[in-house]
């Protein structure tokens, strides 16, 4: 069964990469919609240029892990794609939450604090 909260569409990415918005911090780069849905739903990349397998499946991993922590502090109703640059290879799961942290604050995707 598929997750419903998972990017896989082509036609999804295709509107996110021409019509979204773009945040690029230290270690990702955070492209983001509107979808008009009560959730969010995202996609985490690695290219090849991050490095072999191994590595790229470490910085899927650490852009996983540090999303689904963060993940009740954000709005509702976005498409997101979260890109790993090279850098983040040398980074720990808190450094990683750190940049995703800034990226979701300069795009204002945060929730208000009370």
């Amino acid at each position: 069964m598929l997750k419903k909260n998972v990017l896989r569409k082509k036609e999804d990415f295709y509107l996110l990469y021409n019509k979204g918005k773009s945040v690029s911090e230290r270690c990702l780069v955070l492209i983001y919609k509107e979808n008009g849905l009560s959730y969010n739903r995202k996609a985490i990349l690695a290219s090849k240029k991050v490095g072999n397998s191994v590595q790229r499946n470490r910085a899927r991993r650490l852009l996983r892990e540090s999303y689904r922590l963060m993940e009740n502090n954000l709005k509702s109703g976005y498409d997101i794609i979260l890109i790993a640059r090279k850098n983040i290879l040398n980074l720990k799961c808190a450094d990683v939450k750190k940049s995703i942290e800034a990226a979701t604050k300069k795009a204002n995707l945060q929730k208000k604090q009370q």
